[in-house]
């Protein structure tokens, strides 16, 4: 400390959104190195990196048309382990375990060409701004012009049709209708 006091800083940052920006520079790096080497007929769906209790998992999903087996997920496995070994310098800052599989029936749909795919499914929107006070929304997506999603959904008994700006999604994943 100098004569003019202790420094104070104007903004706090929380330990978790520290985490969630080194995740996300993690999440890249493995994408990028791992895409070019998941090849036909398999499709990256996605990367995800949590921390589950005292573990750090790395998810890679990745799919097939009529889906994956496990045996393609060993196979996988032995093809995406040894690339991640060779990231220079470690992006990883904790001892982390492996996991490729399948992204399931709920699969997130994190790109433009994804959700046009989906055009016709059913699908779970949740949102950063609510659009008429409602952040989640779940229904058939009838059309997506790389701008705007719209979905015919279901409020309470009776369908109604919502055109959501893509820049307020936060997150999109297939649904399963009951």
């Amino acid at each position: 400390m100098d004569s003019q006091g202790p420094i104070i800083l104007e903004k706090s940052i929380k330990i978790e959104e520290v985490i969630k920006i080194a995740n996300t520079s993690i999440i890249d790096i493995v994408t990028k190195t791992v895409t070019p080497e998941i090849k036909a007929p398999y499709e990256l769906v996605d990367v995800e990196y949590d921390k589950m209790g005292s573990d750090y998992i790395l998810s890679i999903l990745v799919d097939k048309e009529g889906g994956i087996t496990v045996e393609d997920t060993s196979d996988l496995t032995n093809i995406i382990s040894p690339l991640l070994d060779t990231i220079d310098p470690d992006p990883f800052p904790n001892q982390y375990m492996l996991e490729v599989s399948s992204p399931g029936l709920e699969r997130p749909l994190k790109t433009a060409d994804s959700l046009k795919a989906a055009v016709g499914s059913y699908i779970n929107v949740s949102l950063y701004q609510a659009i008429d006070k409602v952040k989640v929304f779940q229904g058939d997506l009838l059309a997506f012009d790389g701008e705007t999603l719209t979905i015919d959904y279901l409020d309470k008994t009776r369908h109604k049709i919502v055109n959501i700006p893509y820049q307020v999604v936060a997150k999109v994943r297939m649904a399963v209708k009951l």
